[in-house]
């Protein structure tokens, strides 16, 4: 099979984006996309993504992890492909797309940067001192004194596969408080199962455990490996945030062809 991909980044968090809207990708297997995302076989990505037709929405997004697997809400993901489907010549002041856990709105403002309105966050849980939420995707936060000589890959591999996640896995973020409104995190993701540059739903739920209001709007810039983004929310109540927006920059790398 050739395929013809697109290779986007945002943050350093990379993708091979599909253009399926036809249908032809419908067959490539769990086998073929853990392929054509290893980096010394094939193109190299943190995950795979198919732009597909949806009716009542502008797209739909598929998203695959690299272990080959279809995965959950990826939120850097999300924007890189809303700037992908304006580079096919869908042009809207306001997207409306569907992905695994739901309806999302983004716009790319004049700079170019992409801003994705994540889902409501219900609940907040504390876990023996760190924190549970979901932002799309499962997520492990753990706050820590100096982040840049964590041991990200130790450490987030044994939380992910420790008994209590081990089953259905779970992302861990390891985030240093810089300021009151500014973040560093790290990111040891599953499906990847190493850290990553950036995790979109990884960095959303690390902004929404470091609120600097305690109620009403919160704006946080979080620093990552890969570079920087912004997390706007509302925080109604411990357990209550909402209008959740994750900007940042979404670049096009390159395109080429693989056959697989």
């Amino acid at each position: 099979m050739n395929i013809h991909f697109y290779k986007y980044q945002g943050t350093g968090n990379d993708f091979v984006i599909l253009d399926n809207r036809q249908g032809i990708y419908n067959a490539l297997t769990n086998q073929q996309v853990k392929q054509i995302c290893e980096r010394r076989f094939g193109i190299g990505a943190d995950g795979l993504m198919m732009l597909n037709n949806r009716p009542g929405y502008d797209f739909e997004m598929k998203y695959y992890n690299s272990d080959g697997n279809e995965g959950s809400m990826c939120g850097n993901g999300g924007r890189c492909l809303v700037k992908f489907a304006s580079h096919m010549g869908i042009f809207k002041s306001v997207y409306t797309f569907i992905a695994s856990d739901g309806e999302h709105e983004a716009e790319i403002d004049s700079d170019g940067t992409v801003s994705l309105k994540m889902n409501d966050v219900k609940r907040v849980s504390e876990y023996g001192g760190d924190y549970i939420l979901d932002t799309g995707s499962p997520h492990y936060v753990k706050l820590v004194n100096d982040v840049n000589s964590y041991d990200v890959y130790k450490r987030g591999r044994e939380i992910r596969h420790s008994n209590g996640f081990a089953e259905k896995g779970i992302n861990v973020n390891f985030v240093q408080q810089k300021s009151d409104h500014e973040i560093i995190v790290r990111t040891y993701e599953r499906g990847v199962e190493d850290e990553t540059w950036s995790c979109g739903t990884g960095v959303t739920a690390s902004a929404l455990v470091c609120y600097h209001n305690e109620t009403g709007y919160n704006d946080v810039t979080v620093f990552t490996k890969g570079g920087k983004l912004t997390v706007e929310y509302d925080r109604v109540d411990e357990d209550n945030y909402n209008n959740i927006f994750l900007c940042g920059p979404a670049e096009k790398v390159y395109e080429g062809d693989i056959s697989i």
